[in-house]
């Protein structure tokens, strides 16, 4: 049985008409009922009929031309995908909750359009940022090093067959909602957060001190909460005059115009850049997302 014989099948099932089908796929009526009666044969019952009505499919022919086209149409999808490369590439980026790079990320598809392209964005744990990266789920990961994690985080970068390439680096800032008590100061020490709840994002069940997507992973925070997504702690830090420590990058155009970003006393250095398997060249589409990452150079306060 060849796909060829299961096409010619489909045709003649589709055409009604032993003669019709041969002329749609260019052969001669003989040559196709010869090649239909090698193919009856090797299955063991015939597959069509003949009537004063022209061809008719046997009900055993019913059911093996249903699993013809299955066939036929697999084989078709397959061949467009992996020779006659008419899919849409296929471009992911994974990330610690940066609106930033989420921002990076919408002028990236607005400038290559979507017609080419298969886009996909993951928000979620700093692991999981890794681990997409090393798995192909994601051409580039983005994430912070500083001077506590930077040790720990380079070895897990090394082991997974990645590398890590700096964009900026910044200081940190207080995130909270533009009505918070402590929402008109110039500067907002750690001590004074203490009466207010600190948000944090959850890393799962590989939470750690290292990959902590906030600053200040070891302080005794009096009051913490953990959440998974962005529009949660939003809504906290309104709720719950609630804070967390970032890098003072703002996308009001994502998060609105109700937040805002006080430079934290005890401030410390947060190295932002991306991930990428080590030694592979960046596709076209990566570059132009790391070329919208770094233009937030020049919004670093």
């Amino acid at each position: 049985m060849t796909l060829q014989q299961l096409k010619y099948a489909l045709t003649i099932a589709d055409c009604g008409s032993m003669n019709e089908a041969a002329k749609t796929l260019f052969l001669s009526q003989p040559s196709l009922s010869e090649t239909i009666r090698e193919l009856e044969t090797e299955i063991g019952f015939e597959l069509f009929v003949r009537s004063n009505r022209g061809i008719l499919v046997t009900p055993e022919g019913e059911e093996f031309l249903g699993y013809a086209r299955q066939v036929t149409e697999q084989f078709t999808l397959l061949t467009s995908r992996y020779i006659d490369k008419q899919v849409k590439e296929k471009f992911s980026v994974s990330m610690q909750h940066y609106t930033f790079a989420v921002k990076a990320f919408v002028e990236t598809v607005k400038q290559a359009g979507m017609e080419q392209y298969e886009f996909a964005v993951h928000e979620t744990t700093t692991y999981d940022v890794l681990e997409n990266v090393k798995n192909f789920r994601s051409e580039i990961g983005v994430l912070y090093l500083n001077d506590f994690n930077e040790k720990v985080m380079n070895k897990i970068i090394r082991e997974h067959g990645l590398e890590f390439i700096e964009l900026f680096s910044c200081d940190t800032y207080v995130y909270l909602w533009s009505g918070h008590p402590l929402a008109k100061q110039e500067v907002i020490s750690m001590e004074e957060l203490d009466a207010y709840p600190c948000l944090s994002f959850d890393q799962g069940e590989h939470h750690s001190l290292y990959l902590a997507e906030e600053m200040k992973s070891t302080y005794d925070y009096k009051r913490l909460i953990k959440a998974n997504d962005r529009a949660t702690l939003l809504n906290l830090m309104i709720g719950l005059n609630a804070y967390t420590l970032c890098s003072g990058i703002i996308c009001e155009e994502l998060n609105g115009s109700d937040y805002m970003a006080i430079p934290l006393k005890e401030t410390e250095k947060m190295r932002i850049g991306y991930v990428k398997r080590k030694g592979a060249k960046v596709s076209h589409i990566g570059e132009i997302y790391i070329e919208e990452l770094k233009k937030y150079r020049e919004n670093v306060m």
